[in-house]
């Protein structure tokens, strides 16, 4: 890629070590450059294995504004392609899942394709003989993006085809989704039914920034988890009686500013970070018969103790995703436009674990992060405001300089108070980066 002064000029002058220009949020260009730059960049994610149980087997994703698929070929090998036939331009498929058998065919003029991208057949081929068809890109069938990796089941992809290599880009962070397999006895999970997809008339930062921000569930959620909290605790109950799963997941919402405080929050380079370092909303649920038994089986009962004693709350892996491994919960934030972000949020089922722990998770997202739910439509409220907000002229700039530090370094891992903002910090060095990345 040229060096491009204009870009250089333009991501700096957004970026300020406490505060972001608003444009970051609002702007049509900015958001181009994103698709152009970060999103083709970075390390996004694309699926998961399990979605791809056999040969044939397809789903559809997209990184930034490109269309993809991932396929299981028949060597039973996984493969990330873009999802455009070389003739004219279509989609090859648009279902979200399937299984395609043995080839491809694109339904505008047939030409078809073995599920490693590989040009198969071509309706009419004669008419190309002489033309040096063979001798064109249209020739290689089905693309495949810059690299792709399998990390434990989770499939990530880089459109560039060089760049930072995997490892370097995830490091110490990856952490986060060992814990989340390894709750499992088996080492293995899958993934449970569809997503709950929910569209939001925001910009898609404000879901990744809001995941690690500790100083609005007490305030944001009061109507709801404060409501719920309220009504339990006017109820007379047994001494000694358990509250029933709904309310051990929406409670810990309502846990005071020093809760979340002693929570901690640790950064890792590259814009990724989690909340819930020492303890967190999901540390204290109650035990599901049967698993623990599971896992010391597995795992020994050093080893089983340290795995589930580890109740990180959020993991934002950068620019897009974050994970909840106590509960094995993945959510998406995929960007359609500089005010719109479609969100999925997917749950996983632990091999070898009770079925239990998956129906937990199942009321946990139909709870926090359904279309129905009740959580979900208090920070949706919020983050509309937001995106409305910001296009009052009065202010031009968003804050995110709570307990900041001069010079801070974000190349290191760092621990720190619950409350900080600056994972978000972190997140917009990383933004900066990977939107110049090769451009110099």
């Amino acid at each position: 890629m040229p060096h491009d002064p204009d870009l250089h000029a333009t991501i700096e002058r957004l970026i300020q070590p406490q505060q972001v220009h608003r444009d970051v949020y609002t702007s049509p260009e900015i958001y181009r450059l994103e698709m152009k730059h970060l999103f083709r960049n970075a390390w996004v994610y694309i699926g998961h294995e399990s979605q791809v149980a056999k040969p044939g087997d397809y789903i559809t994703a997209q990184i930034g504004d490109q269309p993809l698929l991932m396929v299981r070929h028949s060597d039973n090998q996984i493969k990330v392609l873009y999802n455009r036939c070389p003739h004219k331009g279509t989609k090859i498929v648009i279902d979200r899942a399937g299984n395609t058998g043995k080839f491809f065919r694109c339904p505008y003029h047939a030409w078809s394709f073995k599920t490693d991208g590989c040009l198969l057949a071509i309706p009419l081929k004669k008419g190309y003989e002489g033309t040096g068809l063979d001798q064109t890109e249209a020739a290689r069938g089905l693309a495949p993006v810059g690299d792709w990796h399998n990390y434990r089941g989770f499939v990530f992809a880089r459109l560039a085809p060089e760049g930072i290599g995997f490892d370097d880009f995830f490091g110490d962070s990856l952490s986060s989704f060992d814990n989340m397999v390894d709750r499992s006895p088996t080492g293995k999970l899958r993934v449970a039914g569809a997503p709950l997809r929910y569209m939001h008339k925001c910009n898609w930062k404000m879901l990744v920034e809001n995941q690690t921000d500790t100083c609005h569930p007490m305030v944001a959620h009061e109507s709801s988890a404060g409501t719920a909290v309220k009504i339990w605790e006017s109820m007379d109950h047994p001494e000694g009686a358990p509250k029933p799963p709904a309310m051990e997941i929406i409670a810990p919402f309502m846990s005071p500013y020093e809760f979340f405080e002693g929570m901690g929050i640790r950064t890792w380079p590259n814009g990724h970070g989690h909340t819930g370092v020492h303890h967190s909303i999901h540390s204290d649920y109650s035990a599901i018969p049967g698993y623990w038994e599971a896992m010391v089986a597995a795992h020994g009962e050093d080893r089983a103790r340290a795995i589930l004693g580890e109740n990180r709350h959020n993991t934002v892996y950068f620019p897009n995703i974050m994970i909840k491994g106590p509960i094995q919960q993945l959510r998406n934030f995929i960007p359609l436009g500089p005010d719109r972000t479609l969100v999925e949020s997917w749950i996983f089922a632990l091999d070898g674990a009770p079925s239990e722990l998956t129906a937990r998770t199942a009321m946990y997202n139909r709870m926090i992060n359904a279309p129905t739910s009740m959580v979900g439509h208090d920070d949706l409220e919020m983050y509309e405001r937001a995106q409305e907000g910001l296009m009052a002229d009065g202010l031009e700039w968003v804050n995110i300089q709570r307990l900041y530090e001069d010079a801070e370094d974000f190349s290191a891992e760092a621990v720190l108070n619950g409350t900080t903002e600056r994972q978000m910090r972190n997140q917009f060095d990383a933004w900066k980066r990977f939107m110049l990345w090769g451009a110099a």
